[in-house]
């Protein structure tokens, strides 16, 4: 008897160990070594103005921790380090990160361990003794019955239905720990982004006004000249039409100017009304962000174990692996156990005289029919592990379509800013002779306004190029992902085997 009770028990033991379903693997890493079809240039191009430093590519392990400090800008530092601690948006990702390991700690306390349960009541009763056929004895008086018990119920997970759950609630806890890692970047990056772009608006509407007003000088001197006979009554309208269309495209740019302002206080977790970071704003130019020198290219595969949102999506992926397991165990029998001891007295100063009612149950489920319902889960779960996977396949991609589409942009935007600061440094000569010209007599006012005008205006266009190549130098740096930012609390997800392992049918 005692080695039969052994045995048994060894066979519990065996079964406890039992996991049906599929074993994550993480998927293995692309295979492309390189970021785009032509091979990467070492260097860029190179301007001899601000921002127009040749930038170099380096192959680097990971990608750089708070990347925009490689901007050289202490305010732009200030407004990023205002925006991590204070943006509503990492509070909502960080207070759904503690609401996913609560619930996993409380899933993980009601699977691994039983659950035990005082109860204390007290029922008043009325017994009928004819109900039960006895006639010859009176009826007793009600009567109050007190109970006191404590009980004891577990469910033995033979076929892992409930550790395959837990997994997939863990494996939830790990996706909204990437999330906010993922939040946290992209915050950050929208606080630089936004930050350039005001910056550039800022020195748009500088230049333009000084453009218009270039301008209306020329307009005044040829109404001087329409007043004189020297010009026509059709070259004035035309001039003073030309000053109208560039006053008229000030308010749009001061638009743009006051909505940037706008993001960025709520970025930086203030109203938009508040003067709170005024200082740094205004004191922030195009000309104080320094261009990184040299940009740390990592590998396809480093991109997908180090951007959260592919660690997010491979998160979604475990837990949809997770949930094929609960649903395959869900087709096998499962064992409880529950047990009870106290004590049931008519007066309450008895019930803790002793003990004098107990049990013992076993308990054993072999789903027989639910009309195809077990199995149909099973396959839905499946057909949800496979749309994550396609999930997972689709958001590497577009990562990689993200970091080329950033690299070819900065080689294009050095090119750029190369020709723009070609033209402004030929126009400033042309604006430099026509004032020695002027000077001695050889050109009209008019001529040397005209050469001022055109210098301001390759200057508008280089300014616009000049932002774009910084803009984009942070695209690149937020499509690189990056190794966990500063003050981001680390990932709950344990490292997997980098295979990738379909679901068993």
């Amino acid at each position: 008897m005692k080695r039969d009770a052994s045995s048994i028990l060894l066979l519990g033991l065996l079964l406890a160990g039992c996991t049906v379903g599929p074993d994550f693997h993480t998927p293995s890493a692309p295979d492309a070594t390189g970021w785009t079809r032509e091979p990467v240039p070492a260097a860029t191009a190179s301007a001899a103005g601000p921002g127009g430093g040749v930038q170099t590519f380096a192959t680097a392990e990971h990608a750089p921790r708070a990347w925009w400090t490689q901007f050289g800008s202490a305010e732009l530092n200030t407004l990023v380090d205002q925006a991590l601690s204070a943006s509503p948006t990492l509070d909502s990702a960080r207070a759904k990160l503690v609401e996913a390991r609560e619930n996993y700690n409380a899933q993980a306390g009601a699977t691994n361990f039983p659950a035990v349960d005082l109860k204390l009541n007290g029922t008043r009763q009325k017994i009928d003794l004819a109900a039960f056929g006895i006639t010859q004895v009176p009826n007793p008086p009600p009567f109050t019955l007190y109970n006191a018990s404590v009980s004891v119920s577990y469910v033995f997970d033979l076929f892992g239905a409930n550790r395959r759950a837990l997994e997939a609630t863990l494996a939830h806890v790990d996706y909204q720990a990437y999330e906010m890692e993922a939040a946290r970047l992209t915050v950050a990056a929208n606080v630089v982004s936004t930050a350039i772009r005001r910056a550039s608006l800022q020195r748009q509407i500088e230049i333009t006004r000084q453009v218009a007003d270039t301008q209306a000088r020329q307009l005044t001197i040829m109404q001087a000249r329409l007043a004189a006979g020297g010009v026509a009554e059709i070259d004035v309208r035309s001039q003073r039409t030309l000053v109208a269309q560039t006053r008229a495209s000030l308010p749009p740019l001061e638009t743009q100017r006051d909505a940037a302002d706008h993001q960025l206080a709520i970025l930086l977790g203030v109203a938009p009304s508040s003067t709170q970071f005024a200082a740094p704003l205004d004191t922030l130019s195009l000309d104080t962000l320094h261009l990184p020198d040299t940009v740390a290219l990592t590998v396809p595969s480093t991109l997908a174990r180090e951007r959260p949102d592919i660690r997010a999506a491979e998160a979604l992926l475990h837990e949809a692996s997770a949930n094929v397991g609960v649903a395959t165990a869900n087709l096998f029998p499962q064992i409880s156990l529950s047990a009870s001891i106290g004590s049931e007295r008519t007066h309450i100063e008895d019930v803790v005289s002793g003990l004098n009612i107990w049990n013992v149950g076993l308990g054993l489920t072999q789903p027989l029919f639910h009309g195809g319902e077990l199995r149909a889960k099973k396959r839905a779960s499946q057909a949800a592990y496979e749309a994550a996977f396609a999930d997972y396949r689709q958001t590497v991609l577009q990562a990689l379509q993200q970091v080329a589409d950033s690299l070819q942009a900065l080689q294009n935007d050095a090119v750029e800013l190369q020709a723009r600061d070609d033209a402004a440094r030929d126009a400033q000569a042309n604006a430099a002779i026509a004032q020695t010209r002027y000077k001695a007599g050889g050109v009209s006012e008019f001529a040397l306004i005209d050469t001022q005008r055109q210098a301001l205006q390759t200057m508008l266009d280089r300014t616009r190029a000049q932002a774009d190549r910084l803009a984009d130098t942070a695209a690149l740096y937020q499509s690189l992902g990056g190794a966990t930012l500063p003050g981001a609390e680390p990932p709950a997800a344990s490292e997997q085997t980098p295979d990738h392992t379909a679901p068993a049918r």
